[in-house]
């Protein structure tokens, strides 16, 4: 007697709906119509760089293609997130692409931060495709030199 496992169900239905697929007469997926999906996964956007030295977190989104004035920056806490709107190639029907890897549509990205940061003295330039950030850490968030006394 075997025993029953939701696993093995969900494995044969997964092998059913890949055999329906690959069947002749069965339509087989076109490309897709959801931006930033490429493949089976989603990837994230914009591509980051994080460093940081002792007076502030310096972020670089690798963003090409965007209008700078629809680029909204928003700081919370500790965490940066980037959003905007990546505009499509005019003139291209979806149907008429062989490959479609430069994602286009609207993105959200949150970067949690290593510290917190000082809001009012962020400074942020677009030039080239890369968004360069600047945030200075808060003063809470900066380390402290302590002076020990002999006595």
């Amino acid at each position: 007697m075997t025993t029953w496992t939701p696993w093995r169900e969900l494995e044969a239905l997964r092998h059913e709906l890949d055999r329906v697929l690959r069947a002749p007469g069965g339509r087989s997926p076109g490309p897709s119509s959801v931006a930033f999906l490429p493949g089976r996964s989603a990837r994230a956007y914009p591509l980051t760089n994080v460093s940081e030295d002792l007076d502030a977190i310096y972020v670089q989104a690798l963003a090409p293609g965007l209008d700078p004035d629809k680029l909204d920056l928003t700081i919370l806490g500790n965490t940066l997130t980037i959003a905007g709107d990546k505009p499509a190639p005019a003139g291209v029907t979806l149907e008429a692409y062989h490959r479609n890897e430069r994602s286009a549509g609207r993105f959200v990205r949150s970067i949690e931060l290593p510290s917190e940061v000082d809001g009012d003295k962020v400074e942020a330039n677009y030039s080239n495709g890369l968004l360069a950030i600047k945030l200075p850490r808060a003063a809470v968030a900066k380390p402290k030199q302590v002076v020990v006394t002999v006595g």
